[in-house]
């Protein structure tokens, strides 16, 4: 019996699926080397789409002079290449933006791992390829085995040759399908001496180097595990898409230890390659110690580029302050649960007893933890972002370094002169007890190194100074040397307890400052009610958190970002910010998006939607990339969105209560006023009405004012009418009587009392036999078709048709009241709204309330109602009932009633 599937599996890949419905798809043809025939692969699959009927174009097409890859690009656009000046010479590149704008359903974009001149929108070719899958657009690319991040020094180590062009194995993974193209060593080194991979010089060099049948094997191995590892994904997520439960389980997750070596990146590679094989989870962590503190900023920041690649390879990242550091990688486990942790081995000659005293430590203190050991780089051989390849490191220490060890050799000796005179009332214990105590205030103050060497110092003046005979440094009984001993070994481990105290107050301190800048920052967000206030606490906030100025911008209502009406920041590009926005991704210094700006951009990502882009200036224009410091900013990020978020709902309930207020005003003050007008209107539609009958009948000036009188006291009778209707809808005062009647009936009822209104104009009435009973209030949908029929005619000539229509449409009926007159009016999306005329300044009676109520009406039935041109020209009001389910009744209909009788019902 299959168990039960976990639903927190399946809804995430639902949600997988959903956020992939609107990108592109991915397709990667993958091959263990150049030359297997990858290229030639991808064309001929877009040949066969292309003759099938999609638009196929070629953005970036590598044929290395291939004839026979080459004549596979008939049929097919090319896309012209841009061209970047670069070194005095001018280069192709591939032209992103005149891609996007082309908008294919497919492009082919060889060679994903290419790195783009400098001054493109993107350092990497594979950057470009995921702006086009963004924009919707479908991608065909390939890629070599050695260009993949996590494989990348394994290849070096196989073939000798580092390859610098690599794509980020997430790239991979992401894809929608991955095609093998493979072939046999033997046979691509036959290809290869054919001239049909390189040619002349370069296919020599290729066979004498990289192209060794050992190496072709090696490799075609590695893309062959590869696309294992990938079928295997493809296959949990076909489960996962059948609600089978997942039958992979892991043993734990992986913790790498990074360190200050040259390892790190060795040790970060295999992790990355072991959780992926293991499918799980793994973390990589800094331990810094106070030693590692005081190293140069180069090996410091290098140790941290690190982390970031173990980041870029989908791990979880965190430097630790610590100053042991088995004890600190085994609380971050434990708190983790991370069951294996892999060290990197110690090259011959550097520090082995430490890295094999770590290992002890850690196997004596967890033994059920397993630790995996990782060889380091061959020897001779450098790796990219390894502290070897990077900057020099800083020459010696700074000049505050050097005075903190002059500080602490002088604290020694001006000890020993102000305890000189105290020989006479003290003996020799205490006066060394005295030098104990100025070790440790030198640790206290100075740190450990210092204290070390005021301990040298201390017990040096003690024997020189103190110990008979003086002023020599012959010691006169053996006794004083085990004092000597006792005295540094005391110095010594006082000054390390102390050092250690001192770094972990003051990595306390630190914690606390950014709890404190935390919770400031969130109390004074939490009060800010105008987006101004929000943008200043931000700044202020950045500015003392980080040192860096820092301005906020939002977007308007056309979704562009506002420049900051404060000081401009230097280099500040608004075209970056607006991709950042667009995007809800980081972009800029360092980013892998144009990380050329001096500025960081951040898109501040609320729950709703992105509410603006932080922009930030590092002080000195440097911004170190320390894990701890970015989630520090990420944090700030949000909570600055949320405010905005919060702001701007603020504004909206306030906008909405303040119309509801008024609207609640306006239909009093309307119902007051048409109520109190009703009585005398209704008085003086009578008295009009009786003098046009009274007898003797009246001349005919007094009687042409009288049906003046009376038309206009009618009209207005109507328009009060309208106003008191309307507010009882609004105020809900008007219950429906609906019952289930037929539609022409009421159609008959509304056009009788229109015949004066009609005047000369035809109406056509197009009611099918076969329409269903419909379940309504009779008069207020009586009042919707007088309205509609009655607004016709007045804005159409006398010589028009006014044509009514029903229809049945899947679970509605649908009445349509149009004309053949001049139509809507243009650019009109308010006509169903209060006191809205089709025509502003008009010579027709009328305050623009007929079409509202309509809509009230319609919608207080559950149906909806619209405006649209008519097919023949004219006007068409359509609104639509729901059709529900009538009672059984026998078939009384009379033959299908379609008239044209003027303006007769």
């Amino acid at each position: 019996m299959m168990s039960r599937p976990d639903p927190d599996a399946v809804l995430a890949h639902m949600r997988a699926q959903e956020s992939r419905a609107a990108r592109g798809s991915l397709r990667i043809y993958f091959g263990a080397s150049a030359g297997v025939g990858k290229t030639f692969a991808m064309l001929q699959d877009a040949g066969k789409l292309a003759a099938q009927g999609r638009r196929v174009l070629a953005g970036v097409v590598e044929t290395h002079g291939r004839a026979d890859t080459a004549a596979l690009l008939a049929g097919i656009d090319v896309l012209a290449p841009r061209r970047l000046a670069w070194g005095g010479r001018e280069l192709p590149e591939f032209d992103l933006d005149a891609a996007l704008a082309a908008r294919p359903d497919l492009i082919l974009v060889d060679e994903l791992a290419h790195s783009n001149v400098p001054g493109s929108r993107h350092p990497k070719r594979w950057q470009d390829v995921e702006e086009l899958l963004a924009a919707g657009i479908d991608v065909f690319t390939t890629v070599n085995v050695q260009h993949l991040e996590s494989l990348n020094d394994v290849v070096a180590g196989i073939t000798g040759i580092a390859v610098g062009e690599t794509v980020p194995d997430r790239v991979f993974d992401d894809a929608d399908e991955v095609v093998l193209v493979d072939l046999p060593a033997d046979e691509l080194l036959g290809r290869l001496r054919a001239g049909k991979v390189y040619q002349g010089e370069q296919a020599e060099r290729a066979s004498n180097n990289f192209f060794r049948k050992g190496n072709l094997i090696a490799l075609r191995e590695l893309a062959l595990r590869r696309t294992a590892e990938r079928v295997k994904e493809d296959v949990r997520a076909w489960r996962v898409a059948q609600a089978i439960a997942p039958v992979w389980k892991t043993d734990g997750a992986l913790l790498a230890c990074v360190g200050p070596g040259n390892g790190g990146e060795q040790v970060v590679r295999n992790c990355a390659r072991l959780a992926a094989r293991l499918d799980c989870a793994w973390h990589a962590v800094y331990v810094e110690t106070p030693a590692l503190q005081r190293l140069p900023a180069s090996r410091r920041e290098a140790a941290h580029g690190v982390l970031k690649l173990a980041e870029e390879l989908g791990a979880t990242t965190q430097v630790l302050p610590d100053a042991d550091v088995a004890q600190a990688l085994l609380a971050y486990a434990r708190t983790h649960n991370l069951a294996r942790i892999v060290l990197g081995r110690a090259a011959p000659g550097r520090f082995p007893r430490w890295r094999a005293g770590l290992h002890a430590r850690l196997a004596r203190r967890a033994p059920d933890i397993d630790l995996i050991d990782v060889g380091g780089a061959a020897p001779g051989k450098r790796v990219r972002g390894a502290p070897g390849s990077a900057a020099p490191a800083a020459p010696a220490p700074d000049r505050r370094r050097r005075l903190r060890y002059l500080w602490g050799g002088l604290a020694g000796l001006a000890a020993a002169l102000a305890f000189t005179p105290l020989t006479h009332w003290l003996a020799l214990a205490n006066i060394a007890m005295l030098f104990l105590l100025v070790v440790l205030l030198v640790a206290v103050r100075f740190g450990r190194g210092p204290s070390v060497l005021a301990t040298c110092v201390c017990v040096a003046s003690f024997d020189f100074f103190f110990v008979p005979p003086r002023y020599d440094f012959a010691v006169s009984d053996v006794q004083y040397l085990i004092t000597f001993g006792v005295m540094l070994a005391v110095g010594l481990i006082t000054g390390q307890l102390t050092a250690g105290l001192r770094f972990q107050a003051r990595v306390a301190r630190r914690r606390e400052a950014r709890a404190q800048a935390l919770y400031e920052f969130a109390r004074e967000l939490s009060g800010a009610l105008q987006n101004e206030q929000v943008l200043e606490t931000t700044r202020a906030t950045i500015a003392r958190a980080f040192g860096a100025r820092a301005v906020l911008l939002l977007p308007g209502a056309d979704g562009k970002l506002i420049p900051d009406a404060g000081a401009p920041l230097d280099g500040f590009d608004p075209g970056v910010a607006q991709w950042a926005y667009d995007r809800a991704s980081p972009a800029g210094h360092g980013t892998d998006t144009l990380p050329g700006s001096p500025l960081f951009y951040l898109p501040l990502v609320a729950p709703m939607r992105t509410r603006g882009v932080l922009a930030i200036a590092p002080e000195g224009g440097r911004w170190l990339p320390l894990p701890e410091q970015r989630r520090q900013l990420d944090t700030y990020a949000a909570l600055a969105a949320i405010a905005l978020e919060r702001v701007h709902y603020i504004e909206v309930a306030q906008g909405a209560l303040v119309n509801m207020e008024s609207e609640r005003l306006r239909n009093s003050l309307l119902a007051a006023l048409s109520h109190d007008l009703r009585t005398p209107l209704t008085a003086l539609v009578g008295l009009s009405e009786s003098l046009l009958r009274a007898e003797p009948p009246l001349a005919a000036r007094e009687r042409e004012s009288a049906q003046a009188l009376h038309e206009e006291s009618r009209r207005l009778a109507v328009m009060v009418t309208n106003l008191l209707d309307m507010a009882r809808i609004e105020s809900g005062a008007i219950r429906l009587n609906q019952q289930w009647q037929a539609l022409e009936e009421v159609v008959g009822s509304a056009l009788r009392p229109l015949r004066a209104a009609l005047g000369p104009r035809k109406v056509a009435t197009r009611i099918p036999l076969e329409l269903p009973l419909l379940r309504f209030d009779a008069v207020l949908i009586e009042r919707v078709l007088a309205n509609l029929v009655e607004n016709a005619a007045k804005y159409t000539p006398p010589d028009s048709t006014v044509t009514i229509a029903a229809r049945v449409r899947e679970d509605w009926v649908d009445v349509t009241v149009s004309d053949d007159g001049p139509g809507l009016p243009a650019g009109r999306a308010d006509l169903f709204e209060k006191f809205t005329r089709g025509q502003q300044e008009s010579h027709l009676p009328g305050v623009g309330l007929g079409l509202a109520i309509c809509r009230a009406i319609v919608e207080a039935h559950g149906g909806r109602i619209g405006a649209a041109r008519a097919a023949g020209g004219g006007a068409a009001i359509t609104f639509s009932l729901p059709r529900g389910t009538p009672p059984t009744l026998p078939d009384l209909h009379p033959p299908e009633l379609e008239t044209d009788t003027g303006n007769q019902p």
